[in-house]
């Protein structure tokens, strides 16, 4: 089931950042663009080089407005203990929400429920908490951070301007597309 265009769904987690753990909800992805990227568990393989991608991309995405928050079925506690602990999951500075209870995961229909484990999902929300932009890899295929850059650009351009798209592979300041008969088989 495809969750674009539809607005997220309420919860509330206990997270960590920055070394402290807070609270977090649907309402804190408001206001402002947000990628919420979920992965299948700390201490694992893949996950701490997506992590630490996405840590690497942070403050461009914090630069468009965008804050990012990772998500996995362990506890707050244990994603505290794998940030003192890896050297890579150590660089990161923005919210890892702990979701023991897996109903963010299953909220955003990532949740495996064989394994209790959230499946590679990211979700790219605008301030009105509507998602944008889904994607969900198989576990063994790592994701690329710097992709969300051009993808909230776009969101953000196409938001500012309605009756444009941005087309297939698409940089900021490029041309635009107004969708109407006389581009109808022409491109």
């Amino acid at each position: 089931m495809s969750l674009v265009g539809k607005k997220i769904g309420e919860f509330s987690a206990e997270a960590y950042r920055q070394g402290e753990f807070i609270t977090v909800s649907h309402e804190d992805l408001l206001g402002h663009w947000s990628v919420v990227m979920f992965y299948p568990a700390d201490f694992s393989f893949v996950c701490p080089t997506e992590l630490e991608d996405l840590q690497t991309q942070y403050q461009t995405l914090k630069e468009l407005g965008a804050e990012v928050y990772s998500v996995s079925t362990d506890t707050h506690f244990v994603h505290k203990a794998w940030h003192d602990h890896s050297a890579a999951v150590g660089t990161i500075e923005y919210t890892m929400i702990g979701d023991p209870s897996q109903k963010i995961s299953r909220l955003f229909d990532v949740l495996d429920e064989e394994a209790g484990l959230a499946q590679r999902g990211t979700f790219i929300i605008d301030p009105e908490g509507v998602v944008q932009t889904m994607e969900v890899n198989a576990d063994g295929i790592g994701r690329n951070a710097s992709e969300l850059i051009d993808k909230i650009k776009a969101g953000k351009y196409v938001a500012a301007h309605p009756g444009e798209v941005c087309p297939a592979k698409w940089k900021e300041g490029e041309e635009t597309l107004t969708p109407g008969l006389d581009l109808v088989g022409k491109i």
